[in-house]
């Protein structure tokens, strides 16, 4: 029996600039250590290439296993601590709380609002969503600890 109203998923990695307050979302079919790796890439190529980044993840096992730690390796090659390119950090387990990635999520998924998720197809409201990151504004409280 075919389903009418059939739920697509979608992962989407993201990202904010502290600094900027930009916020760099990404699509991937699924969340996987390829996907981290390639996010990682991703965010390095938006960025000149000796920038030093700062990614702090939860503790989601795709998040630090062996495909993140020889990319990090590779990047770092040869490099002191405080001069590596791209340094990793995890919160604190199950402290959703303390990630205002999750925040910039939240207010993506509130500025679609109810109706509009009723009305469109799901590819819609994927890049509805997609979409909605461009016209919002990320300036929480809570940056204030990272600095």
């Amino acid at each position: 029996m075919k389903t009418l109203n059939e739920r697509q998923s979608k992962t989407f990695y993201g990202a904010l600039d502290l600094w900027t307050r930009e916020f760099y979302p990404k699509e991937y079919p699924w969340a996987n250590m390829e996907s981290t790796v390639d996010f990682m890439k991703y965010l390095r190529a938006q960025f000149k290439q000796t920038i030093k980044l700062l990614f702090v993840w939860d503790g989601a096992s795709f998040h630090k296993g062996c495909l993140v730690q020889q990319y990090l390796e590779q990047v770092n090659e040869g490099l002191e601590k405080e001069n590596r390119l791209v340094h990793c950090l995890l919160f604190t387990p199950n402290a959703p709380e303390q990630n205002p990635v999750e925040d910039c999520w939240l207010k993506a998924k509130n500025s679609m609002g109810e109706n509009i998720l009723n009305t469109l197809n799901s590819n819609d409201s994927i890049n509805y969503f997609k979409e909605s990151f461009n016209n919002l504004t990320f300036d929480f409280g809570k940056l204030k600890w990272y600095f």
